[in-house]
């Protein structure tokens, strides 16, 4: 399986800023064997920055932050996911930023869902409870309802088709009084999702479906987080916008996948 390595840049850099900083990028990172690299611009910087990539020859991914789950129509400022298809090749749905800002629920991202995979992009469905949630001893229960709910319109066919990123809400950086998840904490989560998967998909799509971490994620605490069991790779925020930071990680992620 894949190591991914995701950087979500969230409303960050303007288009000309992206195309400079994807250039420092283009210079430093080099490919490796099973290490799936993949960036999450602004909307408006998809379409240059894959005309860059193209230039470049470069196999780094782009990725969409978000969309509208209608494929057309009467939908003013939307952006369609069929519009980029052939642009994107993956899509961040389920965000808790996306949830708890713009109040999107599991009926929306499953249509996102739904979405994503009609049009060939890959969806990496985020999912993870707030500390409160946590304290009350319901992170299994939210767990659950965040997976199933967001999957609940397609098949098990195309649940193969997705990624899965463990996002604790009380661990991610944009999060008021944030803190750092512990890797016991994090490898219980990702065996209960994993758990969650076997009792309803089998054994097979349990093991084979990618689970990320994603969570203050950085060069000081990334290698911990690629050796946990179940976890195949990073979705990584504030510290994807930092080139030296960025490349630490990948080249962490080259020397635990060796």
């Amino acid at each position: 399986m894949k190591t991914y390595i995701v950087g979500n840049w969230k409303m960050n850099l303007t288009v000309g800023e992206s195309s400079i900083y994807l250039q420092k990028l283009l210079k430093r990172i080099r490919p490796a064997k099973g290490i799936e690299i993949a960036i999450a611009p602004s909307l408006v910087a998809l379409q240059p920055l894959g005309v860059q990539l193209e230039r470049a020859k470069s196999k780094i991914k782009l990725c969409t932050q978000n969309f509208y789950h209608r494929d057309f129509g009467a939908y003013t400022g939307e952006v369609s996911v069929t519009q980029l298809r052939g642009l994107a090749d993956y899509a961040i749905i389920g965000h808790s930023e996306r949830r708890y800002i713009f109040g999107e629920t599991n009926k929306d991202l499953k249509q996102k869902v739904a979405a994503a995979i009609r049009n060939n992009i890959t969806p990496i469905l985020c999912i993870g409870e707030t500390e409160n949630e946590r304290n009350f001893g319901e992170t299994a229960d939210i767990l659950r309802d965040e997976l199933f709910g967001a999957l609940s319109e397609i098949d098990a066919e195309d649940i193969k088709k997705v990624i899965i990123a463990y996002e604790p809400v009380w661990a991610i950086s944009s999060t008021k009084g944030a803190k750092l998840a512990a890797p016991d904490d994090i490898a219980e989560s990702i065996k209960l999702i994993r758990s969650e998967l076997k009792e309803i998909y089998g054994k097979e799509v349990s093991e084979e479906t990618p689970i990320l971490y994603g969570g203050s994620v950085n060069p000081n605490n990334a290698g911990a987080y690629l050796t946990i069991p179940g976890v195949n790779g990073l979705l990584i925020g504030g510290s994807s916008l930092i080139s030296d930071h960025f490349v630490d990680i990948i080249d962490l992620a080259k020397r635990v996948r060796s």
